[in-house]
């Protein structure tokens, strides 16, 4: 049973008053601990007492519609008709008005939800670089390609979409969003050196925007040693420092800023909101601490609110690197080399690990 059909069971037990107490009290845990949650369940109940009044004022309307009180006569008839009084006509009035009020309510209710949808869907941008909207030349990126002789084999369509990724492993395993590999007919990576490499999606998650690519070609390596960051396993505080590498452009940028929120977009608590300034192209881009820890994967923007960005922490991460077949050979690096280094020592090594993400569609 999906996610969406379990509240509604639940929002309406809730409203007719038959939910057990233990599910009462789960369910007001839930709602306190899980914001998103709770605005979703507030949204299901507030339709459901809605429409449950406009129902009661139908069946008020109808009853009134059969309801006729004939007046008792005695004797003889007269020449006058026994009078009929009409319940109708005396409550008909009261009767529409709050059965359109119902009405209104459900409407209201609708509108409202379908508006806020679709004022969230405006304020949250995904980031990676839709290269037909910025005009590159297509064709320029092929023949880069084919001039490379490290690549495994010439795309067969052109370059639509570009973001970043980062190296999990100095063998050839890396990660990027989700959105940025979603639907490819190929994935190549280009590397500091400028060459290209063609990928291949491992492991995917829809619901937290996160792809895991390996090289194909077996003898690839990033740079000359193993990983030299680590990957933090809990969520970090506000306030906590970072930056990161990314390609909103052809050359690698360099932003940085701190943790604003511990929970991202709408609540989410796989992701961060950060106060990084991010472009289209950074999707994927690695967020490190001052220590050389990642701590998250950058994966969209907030579109009203300046150097908003959110990103998938790297807890989030690590549950989706453990989830592969245990014969993928994906090791993560065991230390921090970055530690104690300079940042501007940290982010020369980084170059080596971080790649532009190339995805081709027909």
């Amino acid at each position: 049973m999906s996610n969406d059909n379990q509240i509604w069971i639940v929002a309406e037990a809730y409203v007719s008053g038959t939910l057990p107490e233990a599910e009462l009290t789960a369910l007001e845990e839930n709602l306190a601990k899980d914001p998103s949650f709770a605005v979703e369940f507030r949204e299901c109940v507030d339709l459901l007492l809605s429409l449950d009044g406009s129902k009661k004022h139908h069946d008020f309307r109808s009853m009134l519609q059969g309801m006729q009180v004939p007046a008792v006569t005695e004797g003889i008839q007269t020449q006058k008709p026994a009078r009929t009084l009409s319940l109708q006509s005396h409550y008909w009035r009261t009767a529409a008005i709050a059965a359109g009020i119902a009405i209104l309510t459900s409407v209201s209710t609708y509108w409202l939800i379908r508006h806020n949808n679709s004022k969230i869907a405006s304020q949250y941008s995904l980031l990676r670089r839709d290269l037909e909207k910025y005009k590159r030349s297509q064709n320029q990126l092929i023949n880069n390609i084919n001039s490379q002789k490290a690549a495994s084999e010439t795309p067969t369509a052109q370059v639509r979409y570009t973001g970043t990724g980062f190296a999990l492993s100095n063998d050839g395993y890396l990660v990027t969003n989700y959105h940025v590999t979603e639907g490819a007919d190929s994935i190549y990576i280009q590397n500091r050196e400028g060459q290209y490499f063609k990928a291949t999606v491992m492991a995917e998650n829809p619901s937290t925007d996160l792809a895991i690519l390996k090289i194909d070609d077996k003898n690839f390596r990033f740079g000359k040693g193993e990983v030299p960051y680590s990957f933090t396993a809990v969520k970090k505080g506000l306030s906590t420092p970072v930056y990161t590498l990314g390609f909103p452009q052809d050359e690698i940028v360099y932003n940085e800023g701190y943790i604003s929120s511990k929970n991202g977009f709408d609540g989410d608590s796989s992701q961060y909101m950060l106060k990084v300034p991010a472009e289209p192209g950074q999707s994927g881009a690695p967020v490190l601490d001052e220590s050389g820890n990642v701590v998250a994967i950058i994966t969209g923007k907030e579109t009203e609110s300046e150097g908003t960005t959110y990103a998938v922490s790297s807890k989030t991460l690590l549950q989706l690197i453990h989830s592969l077949p245990q014969n993928s050979r994906l090791r993560l690096p065991k230390t921090n080399k970055l530690t104690g280094l300079s940042r501007e020592q940290q982010v020369e090594k980084l170059e080596s690990y971080t790649c532009s993400i190339q995805v081709y569609k027909k």
